[in-house]
Order: C-alpha cells, then sequence, then structure tokens
C-alpha cells in the first residue's frame, strides 16, 4: 500500500492563492515597465554641448550637437561627449527602472 502525500486541503489553496498572487504581481510588474517605456529621458554632457533624447525602451529618439563642440581639430572632444551624453541618458533609464520595478525584484538575486 502505497501513500500518497496529501496535496489537498489548506496547502492546495494556498497554491492558488500564490498563483493569482503571482499573477497579479507580473500585471503590476508589466504596467509599471509601460510607463517607464512611455517616458523620456535625456543625458547630457557638459555644458549641454550634446543632448541625447532616449524612450524607455532604450532607443535613441534624438541627439543634439551645439556647434560650439565641433572642432574638426579635435573630433576626439566630440566623440567623448557624445558618449557621456548617452551613457548619463542610459543611466537615467536604469535608475527609474530600479526605482520602479526594483521592489518586486529585491532579494531574489
Amino acid at each position: 500500500m502505497s501513500r500518497r502525500p496529501n496535496f489537498g486541503g489548506m496547502g492546495g489553496m494556498n497554491m492558488q492563492q500564490m498563483m493569482k498572487q503571482a499573477k497579479k504581481l507580473q500585471a503590476q510588474m508589466a504596467e509599471e515597465q509601460e510607463n517607464i517605456t512611455a517616458q523620456t529621458f535625456t543625458g547630457k554632457s557638459a555644458d549641454d554641448l550634446v543632448v541625447a533624447t532616449f524612450s524607455g525602451d532604450r532607443k535613441l529618439k534624438d541627439i543634439k550637437i551645439n556647434e560650439e563642440a565641433i572642432d574638426p581639430e579635435d573630433p576626439d572632444m566630440l566623440q567623448d561627449l557624445i558618449i557621456d551624453a548617452v551613457n548619463k541618458g542610459l543611466s537615467q533609464i536604469d535608475e527609474a527602472t530600479q526605482a520602479s520595478l526594483g521592489k518586486y525584484t529585491k532579494g531574489l538575486m
């Protein structure tokens, strides 16, 4: 005679509640991600010589380069300004994502 574990009763109800809670949590996370995606993030280099604008899904939407940043004798400076502006814009997206979704993932990693 084999014994089966008892999964019915209160344990089964807890599993249903856990699944319902997980679906609710997943919907909340998706909504917050949509909110981030809908936002605009702007990274600026020193003196706003380069301004990079991103959507929340990390797509570059616009880049403005001030003519003062364009020195044919020093292309490296322009490259550095662009890198700085782009990285700052992406960092803003990361910070917003962490602030919004971090509460859901805290302690999971």
